[in-house]
């Protein structure tokens, strides 16, 4: 799921777009931002119905067979068990996840090879072997050979890889979160009643979450110039043109936490920022940022501009 740093990043992303945009349109792009953030589930989604799929194309491999002219034992009694498996069944019963393939219009129809790719990698595999000797049908194993399916083939085949790349433009940055996402659920399916297990959330509390992520959104691009000023006053011996556009959105992000995330401390608002500038800037930014806004944290102590609730939020 993901966490205030992921949504550090989705804030980031779109605040950069927006400086390079001509037409400057918080409203839109606040809307085009939280749709970012949606695309994290909704690729979650795709990722556990194709999973599904590959499980479902049992039959469709058993109907192949049954056609060949030169049939073995194998192919005139298939064995099935993957296409009963537990947490394929269980999950396709699952109310949520039902409403969010309706939500998404998921579909693998536009490319049906990935999910006989997937199955006949999986069918050569030991792994599968073993699964369909074993006689015993538990919920932990039906999860083993997705985990298998899910990690070690769909996971390495990069054609698959592509096929969610071109559908998700976010993909190298969101990808981890959905494996973490699509772990939690396999984890948490642990009861055979569809109705008690649970899909993974986008965050662990997206109502404040949600505030918190288009709150910063929006001060911060609400405050550019005041924040530019702060900046400038304290870069006085730099020509603006010499600070990286992505280290003067980064101090300007953390400026907003500072003066606008009451409950945030400061500590860890300028350490956030420091890392995130680790990725996402140039390799001196780090010491950059942090003079910066140690001086920027200084003026507003001593002006008493930042207000914190609870002890211990500012350090002296």
């Amino acid at each position: 799921m993901l966490n205030r740093r992921h949504l550090r990043i989705k804030a980031l992303q779109n605040i950069f777009a927006w400086h390079m945009a001509d037409k400057k349109d918080i409203k839109g792009d606040l809307k085009t931002l939280m749709q970012s953030i949606d695309s994290v589930y909704e690729m979650y989604i795709w990722m556990l119905s194709l999973m599904v799929e590959v499980t479902e194309f049992t039959a469709n491999d058993a109907a192949e067979r049954a056609n060949k002219f030169i049939k073995t034992a194998e192919d005139i009694n298939p064995n099935m068990k993957l296409l009963h498996n537990k947490f394929s069944v269980l999950l396709q019963q699952n109310p949520e996840y039902v409403s969010a393939i309706k939500k998404y219009k998921v579909d693998w129809g536009f490319d049906p090879e990935i999910r006989k790719t997937v199955y006949n990698s999986l069918k050569a595999s030991k792994e599968y072997a073993e699964y369909l000797a074993d006689p015993n049908e538990s919920l932990e194993s039906s999860k083993d050979i997705i985990k298998y399916i899910f990690r070690k083939i769909i996971l390495k085949n990069q054609a698959i890889i592509q096929v969610f790349e071109e559908k998700f433009i976010n993909w190298q940055v969101d990808h981890e979160v959905m494996k973490g996402m699509v772990a939690k659920t396999l984890k948490n399916f642990t009861s055979e009643d569809p109705f008690k297990n649970k899909l993974t959330e986008i965050s662990a509390d997206w109502v404040e979450d949600s505030k918190f992520v288009q709150d910063l959104f929006v001060h911060t691009l609400q405050n550019d110039a005041k924040y530019q000023e702060m900046i400038a006053d304290r870069t006085k011996n730099w020509e603006s043109e010499r600070i990286a556009l992505m280290d003067t959105i980064l101090m300007k992000m953390a400026i907003c936490e500072l003066l606008n995330f009451p409950s945030i401390p400061v500590k860890v608002t300028i350490n956030e920022y420091l890392e995130l500038s680790k990725d996402y800037s140039t390799p001196k930014s780090n010491s950059f940022i942090n003079g910066i806004l140690d001086k920027i944290l200084g003026d507003l102590k001593k002006n008493n501009t930042i207000k914190k609730i609870g002890r211990g939020l500012i350090e002296d």
